[in-house]
């Protein structure tokens, strides 16, 4: 099993209650993190960051308290910490699959888990787009589904 990068919505998302898929992101976790979890600068910075901005989280704190939720977060068990060993400039995807600037910080995430061998989760799946039909590196993305299949509707 390897061991997910939690991406800034999935963490955003587990920690705050208002978040639209905060029982999303708790059932996925709560079924997970005994494998192994991470977060690196990149998804920390963007953590206290959002969670420090009221026009995304009603409910926002200041930042001092984002960082003290933070090392809340980072303490539960499973937890470790990538550092940013790798360069932007190096990043391990086919620079064609970067079509827009909101891209560049999934790029580097999902590199970052190529990288560490485990893999990048998340709710967002344009992700996906990033990774060539037959890449090597599918293996690297979990996207963590937000609707209940049409199958499960239908019960």
């Amino acid at each position: 099993m390897s061991v997910g990068l939690l991406d800034v919505n999935m963490l955003i998302a587990l920690a705050w209650p208002s978040h639209v898929h905060h029982q999303v992101a708790q059932t996925w976790f709560s079924a997970n993190q005994s494998r192994g979890w991470a977060t690196c600068p990149m998804t920390q910075c963007a953590f206290v960051r959002i969670s420090s901005n009221q026009r995304i989280i009603p409910d926002a704190v200041q930042p001092q308290e984002a960082l003290t939720l933070l090392g809340e977060i980072v303490a539960l068990k499973h937890h470790r910490f990538w550092p940013d060993s790798i360069s932007l400039t190096n990043i391990l995807l086919p620079a064609a699959s970067l079509v827009g600037h909101r891209q560049v910080t999934d790029a580097y995430l999902l590199s970052l888990s190529i990288h560490q061998k485990g893999k990048l989760i998340t709710l967002d799946q344009g992700i996906a787009a990033l990774l060539p039909p037959g890449s090597p590196h599918r293996s690297a993305l979990e996207i963590v589904p937000t609707e209940i299949p049409p199958r499960a509707k239908r019960k």
